[in-house]
């Protein structure tokens, strides 16, 4: 029998190195509560999952276990138990993507910077999956939106061409690593140059970078790092030079450090996101956010990492596209509820705060949505519980298409919440 009501789910957690420690972690509070497992203050509490990819699957829960912890349904994951209940999808994405949510939901703790990235389109996604499946584990791309919880950094995409040339002029470890020919073919560049000659240029000069051997990285971050402390005592540093000494303290000797300055250096409020397309580069380097993307897990990475690098690949794939990336700050859809939509059918994400006493309504969409509680408590009903369930901090509700939810936050606490969903311009193009 097919299911229309919204399940409750127990989600993965991963404890990968740049999380933040124990407690600390929004990661482990929410996981902890979500779960009733403990947590660890030695461990480093990096990402909690929601969804229906591998890597990382989400689980039915059923009624209180003896200790009163949840306990799963019988093992069964969200991804199964929508292959059996496909209508819970709704018509428009069975369609478009078959028996599986097109999205995956995530909240991160981070403490230090993730890796230099790009996440690939969907037809290198299959080249990628098809060579190397142990590095490559699906072949869907991976589009995604990060929404600040806390203040959050970032780096995103390349700087502007004008940006870049007073880097250039400097930076003389940078020149020093990648040769004076192809700098100053860049700095000649003018405006009316054509797009595809800067790029060349960029992809040039970027690949010789990433590329260079590791004596030369480890001779040139370290007089970079002389040069910068002992300049800080004559002049304030900018903010793109100190944040360029923090990532060596954490990563030293790594050429990341110095790929910073081709970067767009970004700081988001709580509240504020930004969006990444396939093939730009990217690095997340600390804060707490919410982040949706299309279910995949592919990464291919070249800086600020133990983990295998793919230079090659990487500098190959980016698009090299210039300039500042846009902030979203979400649209009121009531009082109470923020949307936020970025340029990929698969996802959205609306922020809901909820003060004490008070209530509101998630009209029905088409499609699925996932919500998780980051804050407080209250109630939750629907068309076939009127009378409401309650709703805690650690919360995870997986609600079917066309499911009209109602919240209402508890007497002495605020409410605060997230919903992902499939992307409502979707809906509209029908």
């Amino acid at each position: 029998m097919e299911s229309s009501e919204p399940v409750r789910l127990s989600c993965s957690v991963k404890n990968y190195d740049w999380g933040c420690q124990g407690g600390g972690s929004q990661v482990a509070k929410l996981a902890s509560l979500n779960s009733g497992a403990g947590i660890d203050p030695q461990v480093p509490y990096a990402e909690f999952w929601m969804g229906t990819h591998d890597s990382g699957p989400s689980f039915l829960q059923q009624a209180n276990g003896q200790n009163g912890a949840p306990e799963d349904l019988q093992g069964v994951t969200l991804k199964s138990w929508i292959s059996k209940n496909p209508s819970v999808l709704g018509e428009e994405v069975l369609q478009k993507w078959g028996y599986d949510l097109p999205f995956l939901f995530k909240v991160l703790s981070i403490a230090k910077a993730l890796s230099i990235q790009a996440h690939p389109d969907k037809e290198l996604a299959r080249k990628l999956h098809a060579t190397h499946p142990n590095l490559y584990k699906d072949d869907n791309h991976k589009p995604e939106m990060a929404l600040a919880i806390t203040k959050f950094e970032a780096l995103c995409g390349f700087v502007s061409a004008e940006e870049l040339k007073e880097v250039l002029h400097h930076v003389p470890e940078i020149v020093e690593l990648v040769g004076t020919a192809d700098a100053e073919k860049y700095l000649s560049l003018n405006e009316e140059d054509e797009t595809g000659k800067t790029k060349s240029i960029l992809q040039s000069i970027f690949t010789q970078l990433m590329s260079a051997k590791k004596d030369q990285v480890f001779e040139v971050v370290s007089k970079l790092k002389n040069r910068l402390e002992l300049q800080s005592q004559a002049r304030e540093l900018s903010d793109k030079e100190q944040l360029v000494l923090r990532l060596e303290k954490q990563y030293p000797a790594d050429v990341g450090v110095i790929s910073a300055f081709f970067l767009n250096y970004v700081k988001l409020n709580p509240g504020e996101a930004l969006y990444l397309g396939a093939n730009e580069p990217h690095a997340y380097l600390s804060g707490e956010c919410i982040e949706c993307m299309a279910t995949s897990d592919n990464v291919v990475r070249a800086g600020l990492t133990p983990k295998h690098r793919d230079v090659q690949t990487l500098c190959s794939m980016l698009t090299y596209n210039q300039g500042s990336p846009e902030i979203l700050r979400g649209f009121p859809l009531n009082p109470y509820i923020k949307r936020f939509v970025p340029p990929f059918d698969e996802f959205e994400i609306d922020s809901c705060f909820l003060p004490k006493e008070l209530s509101t309504i998630f009209p029905a969409v088409p499609g699925p949505s996932i919500f998780v509680v980051t804050e407080g408590s209250g109630n939750v009903s629907f068309r076939s519980n009127l009378k409401g369930d309650p709703l805690n901090e650690g919360d995870v509700l997986f609600v079917p298409a066309n499911t009209e939810i109602s919240l209402m936050s508890g007497t002495g606490t605020d409410l605060r919440l997230y919903r992902a969903g499939v992307n409502s311009r979707l809906f509209k193009a029908q």
